[in-house]
């Protein structure tokens, strides 16, 4: 038996290192959308952005360590940050599909963390200040947005599935 990929822990790290290589394209595409079509990200996409980074470097590092401990850790961080970023992309979901009456357009997220303290910065990007609400790209009818939230979904749903797989296999 090899001693990288043994029965209990195959899956699970073929799985996180997908979730990994997926968080990877899913970022270039927001790259691409940014710096070649032009879209330019709202303080919320920003938010996905790092929730997306987080979840790429927590499967990453549980994909490559052995251990059926760091895996389940990993899936547990996993799993709360895929959680934050389905949250911050189900809000700003909601604001696309019921914007505010008066929806200014405001700093960009970088202008915010540099003029006002955190604690008043955070609250202001999930007001959904700026073009939060403003839907520049669409594919099969849905948002950047509802397919941000989507991805999030199913990440989370892995990670469930890796955490009940992982007990599941220590009870027999």
């Amino acid at each position: 038996m090899n001693m990288f990929l043994s029965e209990n822990t195959a899956l699970p790290r073929r799985l996180l290192s997908l979730i990994a290589l997926a968080s990877v394209c899913m970022l270039a595409f927001g790259l691409y959308l940014q710096h070649v079509v032009g879209l330019e990200p709202c303080p919320m996409c920003i938010v996905q952005r790092y929730a997306l980074v987080l979840v790429m470097l927590i499967a990453g590092f549980s994909a490559i360590f052995s251990g059926r401990s760091v895996i389940l850790g990993g899936s547990g961080l996993l799993l709360l940050s895929a959680g934050f970023g389905a949250f911050v992309a189900s809000r700003q979901s909601w604001l696309q599909w019921f914007p505010p009456e008066f929806a200014s357009c405001g700093r960009d997220f970088y202008g915010m963390i540099e003029t006002f303290p955190l604690q008043r910065a955070i609250p202001m990007i999930f007001k959904g200040s700026g073009d939060c609400t403003k839907i520049d790209w669409t594919f099969l009818g849905l948002s950047i947005a509802n397919w941000s939230f989507l991805a999030f979904i199913v990440i989370s749903l892995m990670a469930v599935f890796l955490i009940f797989r992982l007990f599941s296999s220590r009870l027999r």
